[in-house]
């Protein structure tokens, strides 16, 4: 069980050794698989300096972790460097004096953070509109984001250029306002339209992935979807959401066993069903390495429009990788007869 604690100039996390715990696992690995963002070298060095306990006193990053012991580590947290504005090439869909919508391409993280200090999407925003952005985020590494998409996840994100934009439209979010599309590539067959219900947070395994939990466990999510194209063995979906947590449609996917096309974290980046052999089995290498990420695209977006007292609705075009994979599909995996699907 790992509890984490948030404070200005640190963070600290409390790891509890189960009892049932009998496999041989060194102190710095166990800590790297539960804390986000921890590299190997980054434990060990917080290790080595002092910043580790096991049982309220200092371990070698060798110690091999015995059944009920307790790690409390506290990590000092560096000063964020200032996001500096980046020249790139954005797809700009609409933009007025208080807000504007891009189309994210895949492979961009939203907003600098640990790792990812250069080349996000608020770089390149920050340049785009001369730091014309809201300034709601405190730190001045978010300016302008009222939500996110993952990294590999394509698509269409609304961006505040003033506070009270900004604030108007996370309210929308919040009370679940926003319509949100999203278009994947899921293997399976799935019924023709449903919704799913159940409590998301983080794998007690794998801090760095969620997963379905027990009720009260996580927080509740909800999506709906409808299938627009049956294949072979895959199926191109529409999902909507009724909430927006961490990974929410992957996850949701992937526990009714639909995994996304192309997700490394979640499973869906080899041949989950149908024969993997001869031709079939190239095809698919072929297409993975075509489209090394989920096939998960932000399709379209509405929300109001806070200064302009309308209702604005966005739509977007696919990313060539997601195309691609699109037609290759329809070209070779279509289902003999509707009844096949």
């Amino acid at each position: 069980m790992l509890v984490e604690k948030e404070h200005p100039q640190k963070t600290e996390y409390v790891l509890h050794v189960p009892e049932g715990q009998t496999k041989e696992i060194r102190l710095d690995k166990y800590i790297t698989s539960f804390i986000e963002n921890a590299s190997r070298n980054k434990v060990q060095k917080a290790i080595k300096d002092g910043f580790v306990w096991v049982n309220g006193k200092q371990e070698k990053a060798s110690y091999i972790m015995q059944p009920g012991d307790v790690i409390e580590v506290s990590l000092p947290k560096p000063p964020p460097p200032e996001a500096k504005p980046e020249e790139m090439d954005l797809d700009i869909v609409y933009e007025d004096e208080e807000l504007l919508v891009v189309n994210k391409d895949p492979d961009m993280v939203v907003h600098p953070a640990f790792g990812n200090w250069e080349g996000t999407l608020v770089n390149g925003l920050l340049h785009h509109t001369r730091k014309n952005l809201s300034s709601i985020d405190a730190e001045g590494l978010r300016p302008g984001i009222v939500h996110r998409l993952d990294k590999d996840t394509s698509g269409l994100l609304v961006v505040a250029k003033t506070d009270e934009v900004h604030k108007r439209l996370s309210k929308q979010f919040a009370k679940k306002d926003v319509d949100r599309t999203y278009w994947a590539i899921v293997w399976g067959k799935p019924p023709r339209k449903g919704t799913i219900r159940n409590y998301i947070g983080r794998s007690p395994q794998d801090r760095k992935i969620m997963t379905v939990l027990p009720e009260g466990k996580g927080k509740f999510a909800v999506t709906h979807y409808r299938v627009l194209e049956y294949f072979d063995f895959l199926a191109l979906v529409e999902l909507k959401l009724e909430t927006g947590r961490t990974h929410q449609i992957r996850v949701h996917m992937q526990h009714e066993g639909y995994y996304i096309f192309g997700d490394r974290t979640y499973g869906g980046n080899s041949v989950r069903y149908g024969q993997n052999t001869g031709g079939r089995k190239k095809m698919f290498e072929n297409l993975f390495r075509e489209m090394p990420r989920q096939a998960l695209h932000a399709k379209s977006l509405g929300f109001f429009h806070p200064g302009k007292n309308k209702y604005m609705e966005f739509d977007s075009r696919l990313p060539r990788d997601f195309s691609h994979v699109l037609e290759t599909l329809r070209e070779h995996c279509k289902p003999k007869t509707e009844f096949d699907a």
